[in-house]
């Protein structure tokens, strides 16, 4: 079904003696895609104040995402969304997003997640590389806790919906969204991760644009990803850049859709001139290739849904 209605019981209003034969009520909602694979995200948009979406198989709760406004525009109703990501380790087969209330009570939306392949690639590095991975060092900790926290902070502005573009002019990729890694030290240890984004393989000096319209929420350089911007695009919807050779951009500035935000590079852990290109939704590494394909919230596509609106 395209359209959906779901019943729900408001326990609030039992608090004021309302009979239980009188506490439903409905809810349009979609869901976008309907059948999500691995790795990629899922848009979420009701017709009422919800606080929260959280994908779930049983009792574990694998992905969550806040629900935020979409205004009115005129002529056209506004409406709730949240997106979250299937993360890229979940098995295919049936699954359920619970539609949270601000009061504790939930709805079901049963779903099924489709089959996906991922490739896996082994990359040796050098003695000087595997001292940078494996860096241990009071820096690279407070590095990573700033990153976190900015990844896991989810804010209530809206400033790119539309469809991304490329980061880069150059289609050449070295290494896919989801890749399965084995890193081979130069002391003849292994570890195993899997890749959060694609890689273009492109010359040092290679511009590299803004992916959407946000603001910038880090530019600095880090001891694993070298020169390194985050964009703020939608609350807990963020696109990242790593391994630059010069950042254009400040911590704090707004971007626009295409704009230049430095020149790639090969800095941090980078087996030679590459663009990393990332995108994170409430911190699950996300495939950026589905915000190619379709709008981050399909403001038309949706409000044909729930309003039969053209």
């Amino acid at each position: 079904m395209i359209r959906r209605t779901l019943l729900y019981v408001c326990f609030f209003t039992i608090l004021l003696g309302v009979p239980l034969s009188r506490l439903s009520a409905e809810l349009n909602y979609t869901i976008i895609p309907e059948n999500p694979r691995p790795g990629e995200p899922v848009t979420i948009a009701v017709d009422s104040a919800l606080k929260q979406a959280v994908l779930t198989r049983g009792d574990r709760q694998f992905a969550r995402s806040m629900f935020f406004a979409i205004t009115a525009e005129i002529g056209r109703p506004g409406f709730m969304a949240a997106i979250l990501t299937v993360p890229s380790t979940v098995n295919p087969g049936a699954a359920v997003i619970q539609l949270e209330t601000d009061w504790g009570s939930f709805y079901e939306v049963p779903i099924r997640i489709a089959g996906r392949d991922f490739r896996s690639e082994t990359i040796a590095l050098t003695p000087a590389l595997t001292g940078i991975r494996t860096d241990a060092s009071p820096q690279r900790a407070v590095e990573v806790d700033r990153l976190w926290s900015i990844l896991a902070a989810t804010g209530s502005e809206v400033f790119h919906t539309g469809r991304f573009v490329p980061p880069v002019t150059s289609t050449r990729r070295t290494s896919a969204f989801g890749s399965r890694r084995v890193f081979e030290y130069s002391d003849g240890r292994t570890d195993t991760s899997i890749h959060a984004g694609v890689d273009y393989g492109v010359p040092t000096g290679t511009e590299v644009a803004a992916s959407g319209k946000g603001r910038v929420v880090l530019a600095v350089s880090r001891i694993t990803t070298g020169l390194s911007v985050i964009i703020e695009h939608a609350p807990g919807v963020y696109s990242i850049y790593y391994h630059l050779d010069s950042i254009a951009v400040e911590e704090g500035s707004m971007v626009e859709i295409g704009q230049l935000i430095g020149l790639s590079g090969s800095t941090g852990v980078s087996t030679g001139p590459h663009l990393h290109w990332e995108l994170r939704i409430n911190t699950e590494n996300t495939d950026p290739d589905a915000f190619l394909a379709r709008p981050i919230i399909d403001k038309d596509l949706i409000l044909s849904r729930l309003y039969n609106i053209d």
